[in-house]
């Protein structure tokens, strides 16, 4: 379990750090050299689509989705528990929706592909798969010990 949480952590980084450099080398590109990179928009969003669903399974292992910690925080043991289960079965049931909905989909696009630069529609959904069929894995293994944190946000 670790080595695959190190594995996507690595790879949401170089995501990250490439999401940071595309537009970058894109501005250097165009305004020093007058000779803009073709596609660099259409990465970036490719970048941003990955990077988003590739570190989703992170942020849900973190326990650091949004929950209403001040209703949680105010219910004694037994309904918080109760609670703590029940957020985990619909976080299961919908992630697990999604990642199948995603699945047919890709199915169905497998010959379709981004306008400029010809990046096939599979890597965007196969990112998108992976964020939820991992959040997936990650809410189910959650069942045991649910992450929520006992402490609130206060704006």
């Amino acid at each position: 379990m670790k080595l695959a949480r190190r594995l996507v952590e690595y790879v949401s980084v170089f995501l990250l750090g490439a999401l940071v450099f595309v537009p970058f080398a894109q501005i250097i590109m165009r305004w020093v050299f007058g000779s803009p990179i073709i596609g660099a928009e259409e990465f970036t969003r490719f970048l941003l689509i990955c990077v988003v669903f590739v570190s989703f399974p992170l942020v849900v292992e973190a326990g650091e989705n949004i929950v209403m910690g001040d209703l949680r925080k105010a219910l004694p043991v037994l309904p918080r528990r109760i609670l703590d289960v029940l957020t985990s079965l619909c976080a299961i049931f919908i992630t697990g929706l999604v990642a199948y909905a995603v699945f047919n989909t890709i199915g169905k696009n497998l010959n379709n592909a981004t306008p400029t630069l010809k990046i096939p529609f599979w890597i965007f959904l196969g990112s998108t798969f992976f964020g939820f069929a991992s959040a997936a894995l990650v809410h189910l293994v959650h069942l045991r010990k649910p992450p929520q944190k006992a402490t609130s946000v206060s704006i």
